[in-house]
């Protein structure tokens, strides 16, 4: 998968995708005027998350998304989910049954981006419209929102150099990538490699199955009982969740007070910060990609063009061109709590600091 660029092209594609043959050859979806006809308020959109562990989905993106179409439709459109559960065939399944049911737009978080393509080409056969969101999947999609995922590696990856400091070069770390299926994580740990390599020795990497925290878990076990428990100065950890099934083994090992990284900004990873076990997560707004998401998906689903929304263009392995929005991150640390994740409204301070927490809190000026 290639990284976002920005559009240089001025003129709108001569051709649909319909026009063309096979998804290796198409080109995304561009202005949508290739629309049988355009729609009303009254649409259906499919939206399809693919688990239900990381916290995000269920907390900030359905809800989000469902405002936001709400809102572009005035009340009238509808928001059919389903969640995959981690099961990429389960998510082929539910886009089978979007089509029969014949929503007008698809928003797809890909289980796996790969597998995904063939029943993104039978969306697309069916006339139905598809935003890959958060993941860029494979096949005739037609627009994408994510965050710049090499970014989000480097942000990590710079965050863990500056925790061990002048020591960085002397230091060995383990990387917790996240699943080989997800091609954010290759992308995450692009970013990453290419501010580690050279300034830190990288004693173990593992790329985790299905992002899940008891294989983050077992993968660090591994690793102390490989390197030595004093052998380990930092862990690179892809997002929040594996962040917290490395730290559970270090402390089962009486590992302490080395850097962990994360991502998703979860309530246990903001927490885990406070206190100091893990060093920072990446900040990521949920809020601007959930409603870019439904912006496209409504303008899609009504036969609008994306020119005003999507000013990017990123190109997947079987699609080129697609219109896109690449939403900015920031690196949360301990020291910005009260600038990211409460005043955009994800936490509060008393959930962040409840009884366990509220010393640590009092600690770095978090009341």
């Amino acid at each position: 998968m290639r990284r976002a660029a920005v559009a240089v092209a001025t003129t709108a594609m001569a051709v649909s995708l319909a026009a063309c043959g096979s998804a290796k050859e198409s080109d995304g979806g561009s202005d949508s005027s290739d629309s049988a006809a355009k729609k009303g308020d009254d649409i259906k959109v499919g939206l399809l998350l693919p688990e239900n562990q990381t916290a995000r989905y269920e907390k900030f993106d359905k809800p989000m998304i469902e405002k936001k179409v709400k809102e572009l439709t005035n009340n009238k459109g509808e928001v059919v989910y389903a969640n995959a559960k981690q099961d990429a065939s389960l998510q082929n399944q539910q886009v089978d049954t979007m089509v029969t049911n014949k929503v007008d737009v698809m928003i797809i978080d890909a289980v796996d981006y790969k597998a995904i393509a063939g029943s993104v080409k039978k969306a697309h056969d069916a006339g139905i419209k598809v935003v890959a969101f958060d993941r860029l999947a494979e096949g005739p999609i037609d627009a994408y929102t994510s965050f710049d995922n090499v970014t989000v590696g480097k942000t990590q990856g710079e965050a863990l150099l500056k925790a061990l400091g002048d020591k960085a070069k002397d230091s060995q770390i383990v990387m917790m990538n996240g699943s080989s299926t997800d091609p954010n994580a290759a992308q995450f740990k692009e970013g990453a490699h290419s501010v580690l390599d050279g300034k830190v020795k990288i004693g173990r990497e593992y790329d985790t199955k299905e992002w899940k925290p008891e294989n983050a878990n077992a993968n660090m076990e591994a690793a102390i009982s490989a390197l030595g428990k004093d052998k380990i100065d930092g862990v690179y950890s892809a997002n929040d969740g594996m962040a917290g099934g490395s730290i559970t083994a270090l402390k089962r090992a009486g590992i302490a007070d080395i850097p962990v990284t994360g991502q998703d900004a979860e309530l246990a990873g903001v927490q885990r910060i406070v206190t100091g076990e893990q060093y920072m997560s990446v900040f990521k707004s949920y809020p601007k990609e959930a409603e870019t998401a439904a912006e496209m998906a409504v303008a899609l689903a009504k036969g609008e063009s994306l020119d005003s929304i999507a000013n990017d263009k990123v190109d997947s392995a079987t699609t080129k061109d697609v219109p896109a929005v690449i939403v900015p991150v920031v690196s949360l640390t301990k020291d910005n709590i009260k600038e990211t994740v409460i005043k955009d409204g994800f936490y509060t301070i008393d959930e962040i600091c409840t009884d366990k927490y509220k010393a640590a809190c009092d600690k770095i000026g978090l009341k």
